[in-house]
């Protein structure tokens, strides 16, 4: 008998605990859920430059008004996004921590990058760009730029195809081939009439680019505009790449080509420097 109300005492002590534990994984679920829906709605801020309401966010972010509306309170009392009357941007927090990325830290790509650039643009007069791959993407780094320059499509920290800019083909050409099958699967859009639709073509013109170590763009991102870039190499990929655009009418990226190209050895030779030191104290 002893033995029997041992059992039993055992198995209540076991069927009141589990709901305890259910309860919780329950809890952390919606916890985890609420904090994917809020990264969510920041996501749809990404690809835009101007504030949105409340319900272009909601239907962007495939969430209902008043969920997205909740959220966005304890989004906006952190400090990720600020609201102006009805609409929302993204809030200077986020500037903060992403001033913190290893992109930004003092002996970064951005940072050693930087007097290359400013150098290049004084030189050029042009719009220098630095970006690095992210996907089958170009991310802007850097971009610099004066009075006078001509308007480009480009923002820091903003995204492009890397097949339609001098950019992405410069890194792609110096990429494994896999990268270059998943950019070939991804599609090749067309933003102009010169954008390069074809894989053949793609091919044989990143063949040529990693041959000669610079890469063109001949209004194939925008109309208007041509640009001529070269990679950042260490241990033989390209770790980012830089470029110089001008306008059709004023711009010959061929007479900067080399300009473009040394500055780029130079970085790349600061690069590894640094990572060389990093590693070794």
């Amino acid at each position: 008998m002893m033995a029997s109300r041992s059992t039993l005492q055992l198995t209540s002590a076991d069927e009141s605990a589990e709901p305890i534990d259910s309860r919780e994984a329950a809890d952390s679920h919606r916890a985890a859920a609420s904090v994917s829906k809020a990264l969510h709605i920041l996501d749809c801020f990404s690809d835009v430059d101007h504030a949105m309401s409340l319900s272009e966010l909601a239907r962007r972010a495939e969430l209902p008004k008043s969920t997205a509306f909740r959220l966005l309170a304890y989004l906006e009392e952190a400090g990720y996004v600020i609201r102006n009357a009805k609409m929302y941007r993204v809030g200077s927090k986020l500037f903060e921590l992403g001033s913190r990325t290893n992109l930004c830290s003092t002996g970064g790509i951005r940072d050693i990058a930087n007097p290359y650039l400013s150098d290049l643009h004084v030189r050029t007069g042009y719009v220098v760009h630095l970006a690095e791959m992210i996907g089958t993407d170009v991310m802007y780094l850097d971009k610099m730029q004066g009075h006078r320059s001509p308007t480009t499509p480009t923002r820091v920290g903003g995204r492009f195809n890397a097949t339609c800019c001098a950019l992405g083909k410069a890194m792609l050409a110096n990429s494994d081939n896999l990268t270059v099958a998943d950019a070939l699967r991804t599609g090749l859009p067309k933003r102009t009439a010169y954008s390069i639709g074809e894989p053949g073509r793609l091919i044989r013109e990143l063949q040529l680019i990693r041959h000669n170590g610079v890469a063109f763009d001949r209004e194939e991102a925008a109309l208007g505009l041509v640009c001529v870039a070269a990679p950042i190499m260490f241990q033989g990929s390209a770790v980012a790449a830089i470029s110089v655009s001008g306008a059709t009418t004023q711009f010959d990226p061929r007479a900067v080509a080399g300009l473009v190209q040394k500055s780029a050895d130079r970085i790349a030779e600061q690069y590894g420097l640094t990572q060389r030191q990093a590693a070794t104290a």
